[in-house]
């Protein structure tokens, strides 16, 4: 997709949010790239289509979608991670141009992409409205949306409940509001049926697995980029080894391989065309 001038316009300032170049984003990206694969299957790609992988991250929807003929760009906010992606696009020998940019500024002209794609990443937008304004803005009249969404339910959503409950009681903030529904289709058709769109909902299970309980927490707190930031909070309010202790606890509880360690985790593939 080099050759458009649009997909270069530059993204525009956007809102701050978590870095998720911190730690090594690429531990979780391994964990994720079923996901990536089941999310570019339910896109039905065409060779010589037009793809924007948005919150790329490493490249594995990206890499997928480059490998099956489509022309893709891959957006992130984190400057590290877009280098790591390509990287992997040029050992793979996959052209796919990398841009920094946001879900509510996208890098590329108006009606220029067929297809955008995002696994787990449009659901970290703080304003779905405008995220919603986006893809329209950027798809063909005829385009079309496949995004994964977690399923706010199961062990690792309990974990991750906890250590960011923990995070805001250490800090004294206030809870925010609470994040859009990307994985129910109710809402999801509430905010892009007025572009047009037409939504389908499926469910998916991924399997998270580690040698022990201890171990997956450890590499959560070593590799995960809002885990890494938030140990640090803890570390610096001396609430680090009771909050491992929680979190160790929910884990243990949950685990579905008493030999070794394995959560399941639900989520959701929606699909969003407009058009005939």
């Amino acid at each position: 997709m080099g050759g458009d001038p649009d997909l270069h316009r530059p993204a525009q300032d956007g809102p701050p949010g978590p870095d998720w170049g911190v730690g090594r984003y690429e531990t979780t990206a391994t964990q994720l790239l079923p996901a990536a694969g089941v999310v570019v299957d339910a896109a039905d790609l065409v060779a010589g289509e037009r793809v924007l992988d948005l919150g790329c991250g490493t490249g594995n929807a990206a890499l997928l979608a480059a490998e099956r003929g489509a022309r893709v760009i891959g957006v992130d906010p984190a400057g590290r991670l877009l280098d790591v992606a390509r990287a992997r696009a040029e050992s793979e020998g996959r052209h796919v141009t990398f841009q920094l940019g946001h879900a509510a500024s996208l890098p590329t002209g108006d009606a220029t992409i067929d297809v955008v794609l995002s696994v787990f990443g449009i659901v970290f937008a703080p304003d779905a409205v405008a995220a919603a304004a986006e893809l329209a803005r950027v798809l063909t009249p005829s385009g079309r949306v496949a995004l994964s969404a977690w399923v706010p339910s199961g062990t690792i959503f309990e974990m991750n409940t906890a250590a960011g409950d923990a995070v805001r009681q250490a800090i004294a903030a206030p809870a925010g509001p609470p994040p859009f529904a990307w994985h129910d289709a109710d809402s999801v058709t509430g905010l892009l049926a007025p572009h047009g769109f037409q939504v389908d909902v499926d469910e998916h299970e991924l399997r998270f697995t580690a040698a022990s309980p201890e171990a997956f927490l450890d590499s959560e707190a070593r590799d995960h980029p809002l885990a890494v930031v938030g140990l640090q909070i803890l570390e610096r309010f001396g609430r680090a080894d009771t909050v491992r202790a929680r979190l160790l606890e929910i884990l243990t509880a949950g685990n579905e391989d008493p030999e070794a360690f394995r959560a399941t985790s639900r989520y959701r593939v929606v699909t969003a065309r407009r058009g005939s």
